[in-house]
């Protein structure tokens, strides 16, 4: 089959020909018909869980795709041939992911079935973002009325996010870059903040000299760099996808610090293919391109400035 893998740690990835994975007993074998790109696929790829579970190599990159059962292993019956079924396919430790024509997922593992009106592109493209805001969103107990910014809200988890915290009833405001503001208030939020003044937090306390409730942050990676918590009341919820909270800095100004560590279950990744189904998840496919481009698109989506979602047709 053919596969985008990387041959070491830090390797540059390139197209192979490898063989097709077998279902095993309690796994199916799924025909992938679109993949979607996240940046921990390239983390990974780089060595991001390096000594804390093995490798195999070649590694086939990504997590997150859409594909159509073909196979199932013995024992399984929550999945028949033929189901349209999402989800996240990495499994570094055989060297498998979704940049392929096939991957194998286990039954009772983060995958699931997804209405027929959903288009692969999109199913592709909810697993990791749209479970990560869903976390985000339910760790920070938004309810009606939350003031909430979304630092980094035009990615593919910040919009999802924005969507997900405004469907609670949340006052949603969003740093973006001018071009992208009214598609995020189409989203849902509020107002939006131009991150490119560099007075993000000057912007906010204008506008909310209170204080706001919540700072979801997706883009500071560095421990401890938390200077949006400024725009916080006291007793306000700090959050990071990246590491930036330091709980205990936080708390000694009265600020609730976290670090999410995401994880994506069968039936979270139900839940959200309801709500885009329904209508109450969008998502912006920012590129569609072909597997044997994903080489020369992963380096150009290293530059971190991804807006909306990249997937991969098979």
């Amino acid at each position: 089959m053919r596969a985008v893998a990387v041959a070491d740690f830090g390797a540059t990835p390139e197209m192979m020909e490898l063989p097709a994975p077998e279902a095993g007993p309690g796994e199916i074998l799924v025909r992938l018909r679109v993949a979607g790109v996240n940046p921990f696929d390239w983390k990974a790829a780089d060595g991001a869980m390096r000594g804390n579970v093995d490798h195999h190599f070649p590694m086939i990159m990504g997590s997150d795709g859409a594909g159509v059962v073909e196979k199932v292993g013995p024992g399984v019956s929550r999945f028949k041939v033929g189901d349209a079924v999402y989800g996240q396919f990495m499994r570094v430790q055989k060297g498998l992911g979704s940049y392929a024509d096939y991957a194998v997922a286990e039954e009772h593992g983060p995958v699931s079935t997804f209405p027929e009106g959903l288009p692969y592109t999109w199913a592709a493209a909810l697993p990791t973002a749209s479970s990560t805001a869903y976390n985000l969103v339910e760790t920070t107990k938004i309810e009606p009325g939350t003031v909430v910014l979304v630092n980094g809200a035009t990615g593919g988890v910040g919009q999802s996010a924005v969507q997900l915290a405004a469907n609670k009833g949340a006052h949603v405001i969003g740093t973006t870059e001018p071009e992208m503001a009214d598609y995020l208030m189409e989203l849902g939020a509020m107002e939006t903040v131009d991150f490119t003044r560099g007075q993000v937090v000057e912007d906010v306390m204008a506008a909310h000299p209170g204080g706001i409730d919540v700072v979801i942050d997706l883009v500071t990676t560095t421990r401890g760099d938390t200077p949006l918590a400024a725009v916080l009341r006291r007793g306000g919820i700090f959050i990071s996808t990246l590491g930036a909270a330091d709980p205990d800095a936080l708390a000694a100004i009265d600020i609730q610090g976290a670090n999410l560590f995401n994880r994506t279950t069968a039936e979270l990744l139900g839940l959200l293919a309801e709500l885009a189904d329904g209508g109450r998840l969008k998502i912006r496919i920012e590129h569609e391109v072909r597997l044997e481009e994903a080489p020369e698109t992963i380096a150009a989506l290293r530059s971190g400035k991804a807006k909306g979602k990249t997937v991969i047709v098979l």
